[in-house]
């Protein structure tokens, strides 16, 4: 019987444009053995993300680049095969930084190490609802945009992971919610089963008309994922007092040196005594549990949905990069990496 090898997408050369799978090698590794402390998790699922981009540059974000020769970054949920750990058993079912790879060790860390997933919660939603998705959505909704009952709220990226969740708790607070997707596809998708107020699709639609007609009045609170000229339109059409929340710019690829040139009329935020506020996720984790509470209870009553789009295969993890920035995910991207249940 032969040795199970790790297979692995490790960084092999900085992208300089796009993502292309020549930025990576595949390899095959020897699987780790646990230490002391230490678990073994086999990895079904990863959770593909366009931040995940930037740490393909050679300049530090809001955390260090991958280096060249690791294993690329990423968040997965697996299932412990073998454990040296007290706190991890065999049969857990744990999320953590696992990496682009079949095998990861999970050490005996807390927090920002591998935890067991909770009972009863599908452990693939851990990457998305209950994941850094869920939570940016969340925070940057109620925290940095201060949502408030009767306000119009405008979301990009509203058939992405975040951009979904971020209109759909607006709306649970008693918002009316506004957002700008590509493609007839996605747009009937946000309205009809996220249940925003109305969805522009910015491909085939005149945006800054559409605003008009929709929000008259103007917008209350923008949370921006793509940048670019739809945060021109948006920074147009703000109502005085607006909030912006800066979550993302996937409009600019997130390319080395280049995460944007707009936007041009920042100074409305000046005319309208509007705020535009950058934040990230990790800003919040004292309060997770009180996010977790919320997005549970709201999902368990059917009123919050989440969408998955699903690669086959790690050797796909490349592409399932690259199609975020190509439009070709609705909801969260993940890559299956074995066969899950």
């Amino acid at each position: 019987m032969s040795t199970p090898l790790n297979r692995q997408w490790v960084l092999k050369a900085r992208p300089l444009d796009e993502v292309s799978d020549a930025c990576f090698e595949w390899r095959h590794a020897p699987v780790p053995t646990p230490g002391p402390g230490e678990a073994l998790v086999r990895v079904v699922w990863l959770s593909i993300e366009p931040t995940q981009r930037t740490w393909l540059n050679p300049r530090a974000t809001y955390i260090p680049p991958v280096a060249l020769g690791e294993v690329m970054r990423g968040v997965g949920v697996g299932q412990v095969i073998a454990s040296r750990s007290e706190r991890l058993c065999v049969g857990d079912w744990v999320t953590g930084m696992t990496g682009w790879q079949d095998y990861a060790l999970a050490k005996d860390a807390g927090l920002f190490g591998f935890n067991p997933v909770p009972d009863g919660i599908d452990p693939k939603a851990m990457l998305n609802l209950y994941g850094a998705s869920g939570l940016t959505a969340y925070f940057g909704m109620t925290d940095v945009g201060r949502a408030a009952p009767g306000e119009t709220v405008l979301v990009s990226g509203a058939a992405g992971s975040v951009g979904s969740l971020a209109g759909q708790v607006a709306r649970l607070r008693g918002c009316r919610v506004i957002g700008i997707a590509g493609g007839a596809h996605k747009a009937d998708w946000v309205t009809r089963t996220a249940g925003f107020d109305a969805c522009i699709d910015y491909k085939s639609e005149d945006v800054r008309a559409r605003l008009q007609t929709l929000a008259p009045r103007g917008v209350d609170v923008f949370f921006d994922n793509v940048g670019g000229p739809v945060l021109e339109a948006a920074l147009d059409h703000l109502a005085r007092g607006a909030r912006v929340v800066l979550c993302g710019a996937v409009s600019s690829g997130y390319k080395d040196h280049d995460y944007g040139a707009t936007p041009r009329n920042y100074m409305q935020l000046g005319f309208k005594r509007a705020r535009m506020e950058g934040f990230i996720f990790l800003d919040y984790v004292s309060r997770f549990p009180e996010a977790f509470r919320e997005l549970s209870a709201w999902a368990a009553g059917g009123r919050l949905v989440h969408a998955e789009s699903i690669a086959e295969g790690l050797e796909h993890a490349p592409s399932a990069l690259r199609g975020l920035f190509e439009g070709r995910n609705l909801g969260k991207q993940l890559v299956r990496v074995t066969g899950a249940p």
